[in-house]
């Protein structure tokens, strides 16, 4: 029994003699002996001493477990706060210190601030899905691409149609901001004010009256004089027009021409280009140019010879002594210049006094013009028709008003004066059409018994 005592005794003391020897780190760390070797680079690396490095790093474990964050990442505001009127309650608050609680359950009761580690996937921690493909995106994509796509009725869209290409058609801003405002609810979005430009409405120089009283050489017992300036102004009117018939004919009979040509061309020589004459040449002919060509070799183009290292110099100072002239040049023009500085002031001054003078006449004359009307002029894509003008020849003068022959048209007239006022836009013709289908007349075989009662 003896010997069965001493055996643990002797364990005992020789593990406390290995423990004296030994130091180990609390943090779970292999122990390093007391006496470490300093033989060689590689024992100093292996057996330097870490247990200040490791006790740093384990408070800041703790503080981590305690307030879940370290104590130097925190705010001031966060770690401390000024008490300026106390709490009785808190004392009720805090935990009373009790011996009858268990160690195990002391350390239970320690909980860290960090948040633990879950084996199983939770919803925080699961990775998000991936989003399904709008449809906006994925017709983007299939347009990008070139791929067929379904449109409505299941049709198949064509991706080179305009606006199905790689280029997005961006939304309008209405589109964007649809949805936005409620046309029900009381309030109303703030009103854009936009300024209009100061332009002059030519109806406000329009002095031209409702109803104009006529030329007096359109009466009918008119002046002489009045009579022949009337018809000279007619005569005008009708050889002005004649004159543009005739260049539009001529334009239309230079298109006639051109197209006879073109015709004859295609007729004479169907294969090729119109225009172009083929000349194919007979067999065993032979071209005289291509036996010039052959027969005789171009020479050789001789290449320039590559100049000397003088030769480069020289060259370089003459360029540096044109730049040199162009340079005093440029400045003597620009002392000039300043030297004459209050010419060109006084130059630019007449100039642009001579142009307001100009435009000032030119709003004149277009503000006398617009005192008769807009008669001639282009508004828009249209232009304000004259009128006509109504006058008899001397031999149709009736000198009566038993004679007289009504002429003219009354609606046409106030037409074309509203016109002229600007009271109403000027508009291409747009003559009546004609039936494309002939009207057939029937004779109804009652029509034919009219001497009959029944």
């Amino acid at each position: 029994m003896a010997s069965t005592k001493t055996a643990p005794a002797a364990t005992m003391s020789a593990s406390s003699a290995l423990k004296k020897k030994t130091s180990g780190a609390n943090n779970g760390a292999p122990a390093q002996r007391t006496q470490t070797s300093r033989k060689g680079k590689r024992a100093w690396r292996k057996n330097v001493d870490i247990e200040p490095v490791e006790a740093g790093l384990e408070g800041l474990r703790v503080e981590e477990r305690t307030t879940g964050a370290y104590l130097q990442n925190k705010k001031d505001e966060e770690l401390f706060q000024v008490d300026t009127q106390g709490d009785d309650q808190i004392r009720k608050t805090l935990p009373k210190f009790s011996e009858r609680v268990l160690t195990s359950t002391k350390i239970l009761s320690e909980r860290s601030a960090v948040p633990a580690v879950f084996s199983r996937p939770t919803a925080s921690s699961k990775p998000e899905k991936r989003k399904a493909v709008s449809h906006d995106d994925k017709t983007r994509l299939l347009r990008m691409g070139k791929r067929l796509r379904k449109g409505p009725f299941g049709a198949y869209v064509d991706p080179d149609q305009v606006g199905e290409g790689s280029a997005l058609l961006e939304l309008s801003e209405a589109a964007k901001k649809a949805g936005e405002y409620d046309v029900w609810t009381e309030d109303a979005p703030e009103k854009i004010t936009v300024k209009a430009p100061q332009l002059d409405n030519p109806r406000s120089h329009i002095v031209l009256a409702a109803v104009p009283s006529p030329h007096e050489g359109s009466s009918y017992n008119p002046p002489l004089t009045a009579h022949q300036q009337l018809l000279r102004t007619a005569h005008e009117k009708e050889e002005q027009k004649i004159r543009e018939a005739a260049e539009v004919e001529a334009i239309r009979a230079k298109f006639n021409e051109a197209r006879a040509v073109v015709f004859a061309d295609l007729v004479a020589n169907p294969i090729g280009v119109p225009g172009m004459t083929i000349d194919t040449p007979a067999d065993g002919q032979v071209d005289e140019a291509e036996e010039a060509d052959e027969a005789e070799p171009l020479p050789a183009k001789k290449l320039p010879a590559r100049k000397t290292k003088q030769q480069r110099r020289a060259a370089e100072r003459i360029r540096a002594e044109k730049r040199a002239l162009a340079e005093k040049l440029a400045r003597r023009r620009m002392h000039a210049t300043v030297d004459s500085a209050k010419l060109l002031r006084k130059a630019i001054a007449r100039n642009l006094a001579t142009r307001e003078r100009l435009r000032v006449q030119r709003q004149a004359a277009l503000e006398e013009k617009l005192t008769q009307g807009l008669a001639g002029q282009r508004i828009g894509r249209h232009i304000v028709p004259e009128g006509t003008i109504d006058v008899q020849l001397g031999e149709e003068l009736s000198e009566s008003l038993r004679g007289l022959k009504p002429e003219g048209n009354l609606f046409r007239d106030r037409f074309i004066n509203m016109q002229h006022r600007a009271l109403i836009e000027p508009h291409a013709p747009n003559p009546a059409r004609k039936p494309r289908h002939k009207t057939k007349e029937y004779e109804k075989h009652s029509y034919k018994r009219f001497d009959r009662d029944n």
